[in-house]
């Protein structure tokens, strides 16, 4: 981990990079986070760095314990598919609520171009980002503050799911967000939302066939162990 420079908010760009390298595998799930570690790691002082783990705690990459820290966060198959099933009820109501204006297709069809660009050179973090940044758009075309704040609360929280799946299904996304686009685009609500739920239940069913495989595979593991 290379240090940082001295700019002004430290609090800023101590989120920005441990939330980097949670999202690339560098810092592990359950890996315990401790503020005088990332501190020196950074070349800054602990007081930014602690703000940050509390904002990754919020946004659901960080999990903090009385007398036990920071780790980063482990989500179970129950809590992932809680998760999803939350999303999907969410965002096929925003479908169905969103008002379509010319402004809004514009941001969703330049939010796709976006996508298939960050695709092309690789750029997970930016994919991810950008994959939310599409849904809030939707959701922000409601008109409703509290949903938006709901949507965008749990897209933060399901970050370290669609890391995981970056490299499962990251390429659908170009096409299933073009087919919510072009039924919008078409005044065809109802299929839009059918396109929102496809899209959803396909990565959380991508996600959830993944956490269980690395279930089995660190069962099989222990038993091995176990019998050394």
């Amino acid at each position: 981990m290379l240090k940082i420079p001295k700019y002004p908010n430290l609090t800023e760009l101590a989120y920005l990079h441990v939330k980097q390298y949670i999202l690339e595998g560098s810092l592990r799930e359950g890996t315990k986070l401790t503020e005088e570690s990332l501190a020196t790691q950074l070349g800054i002082s602990k007081s930014p760095v602690r703000e940050a783990l509390n904002r990754l705690e919020s946004d659901g990459l960080v999990l903090i314990e009385p007398r036990r820290g920071a780790y980063v966060r482990k989500f179970s198959l129950k809590e992932a598919c809680d998760l999803y099933g939350v999303r999907e009820v969410l965002e096929v109501h925003a479908v169905g609520m969103a008002q379509i204006t010319p402004s809004l297709l514009t941001d969703l069809a330049e939010s796709i171009a976006r996508t298939r660009k960050n695709l092309e050179v690789g750029d997970m973090m930016a994919h991810v980002e950008e994959d939310i940044r599409f849904h809030n758009f939707i959701a922000a075309a409601t008109g409703n503050d509290e949903l938006c704040r709901m949507v965008e609360n749990v897209n933060q929280k399901s970050v370290l799911c669609r890391s995981k799946t970056y490299a499962l299904s990251a390429t659908t996304a170009p096409k299933s967000h073009s087919r919510i686009y072009l039924a919008l685009k078409e005044g065809r609500r109802q299929l839009a939302q059918e396109a929102m739920r496809d899209h959803i239940v396909f990565v959380r069913d991508t996600l959830l066939n993944s956490l269980r495989a690395a279930e089995l595979e660190s069962l099989s593991q222990e038993g091995t162990n176990a019998m050394l």
